[in-house]
C-alpha cells in the first residue's frame, strides 16, 4: 500500500471561450482537475462562460479560481503590454470582482488567482508588477491564494504582503535554465509527448527539480501542477497525470486543503 507522502493540487486555465468561439473541453477536464483558473472576459471569456464555468466546476467539487490577462482578446493576453503598476492593480480588482460577483450566485467563494499568459510571465520577473497584484488581491480578499510561477518575484510579493501563495509547475511546458517558461514561439517550449509529461511532473513534486531545455537541473517547488486547457491534448494529459500520481502516493487535492 502506497504512503501519502505529499498533497499537490492540479489546475487548469479553463472558461476561454468566447461568445460563439469554443476553446477547450471544459466539461471534459474538471472531472481530473482539483483547481479551475477561469479567464474573467479580458483576454477571453465572457460573463455567459463565466457563469456556465463556475456551475461545472461546482458541479465536479472543482474549487474556482480568477485567471485574469491583459485586454487583448486577438492575442489571448499573450502579448506584453506597457503598463504601470497602479494600471494593473486596477485592472486586477475589475476582473477579479467580475467572478465574486457571479459565483456569489452558486454559492461559490473565489479560493485564488492566478495571472494570465504574458500578465503572469511579465510579473514573475518584475518586482513592481508583482507586486501591483499582490496589493490588488490582499485589498480585495486577504484569503484569496495567490498562484505564481514557482520561486518568483509573484510568490515573494504574495509572501511580503501577508497573502497565502502556491507555487506553480507545468506539465506541459519547458522551463529556461532560470526557472522561467520558455517563450511559445521557441521550438521544444510545449510539451508534447504524454510520458515526458508524466515523468517530469512526477520529479517535480517528488524530488522538487526539473530539468531546463538546456539540459540543467534547477531547483522548483510544486504546490499546484498547471494542465493547459487549450491543449489538444489536456484532458488525457490531466488524466493520466492525476492516475501517476497517486499511484506515487501523491495525494491530488484542491489547494485550499494544504495552504
Amino acid at each position: 500500500m502506497n504512503i501519502i507522502m505529499k498533497k499537490v493540487d492540479l489546475n487548469s486555465d479553463i472558461g476561454e471561450s468566447f461568445g460563439i468561439y469554443k476553446i477547450g473541453l471544459d466539461e471534459e477536464i474538471v472531472k481530473y482537475i482539483t483547481s479551475a483558473n477561469i479567464a474573467c472576459g479580458w483576454h477571453a471569456g465572457d460573463p455567459i462562460t463565466m457563469e456556465k464555468t463556475i456551475e461545472i466546476s461546482k458541479k465536479s467539487g472543482v474549487k474556482i479560481g480568477a485567471h485574469p490577462g491583459f485586454m487583448d482578446l486577438m492575442g489571448f493576453g499573450r502579448r506584453d503590454m506597457s503598463i504601470t503598476k497602479h494600471e494593473l492593480k486596477a485592472y486586477i480588482k475589475y476582473q477579479l470582482g467580475a467572478l465574486m460577483a457571479l459565483s456569489r450566485n452558486s454559492g461559490e467563494k473565489v479560493q485564488h488567482l492566478k495571472p494570465h499568459g504574458s500578465m503572469y510571465n511579465m510579473a514573475s520577473k518584475d518586482k513592481d508588477l508583482s507586486q501591483a497584484i499582490a496589493e490588488a488581491v490582499y485589498e480585495v480578499d486577504k484569503a484569496i491564494v495567490l498562484v505564481g510561477l514557482a520561486n518568483s518575484e509573484l510568490i515573494e510579493a504574495g509572501k511580503k504582503i501577508g497573502l497565502k501563495v502556491a507555487n506553480e509547475v507545468f506539465a506541459d511546458r519547458a522551463y529556461n535554465r532560470d526557472g522561467t517558461l520558455v517563450y511559445r514561439s521557441v521550438e521544444g517550449s510545449i510539451i508534447e509527448n504524454l510520458e515526458l509529461a508524466i515523468e517530469r511532473t512526477i520529479e517535480m513534486v517528488k524530488k522538487g527539480r526539473v530539468k531546463s531545455i538546456t539540459g540543467e537541473y534547477i531547483d522548483i517547488e510544486a504546490d499546484t501542477i498547471c494542465v493547459h486547457g487549450d491543449n489538444p491534448k489536456a484532458v488525457e494529459f490531466a488524466k493520466n497525470i492525476r492516475k501517476n500520481l497517486e499511484y506515487e502516493g501523491i495525494e491530488v487535492v484542491n489547494m485550499s486543503e494544504f495552504i
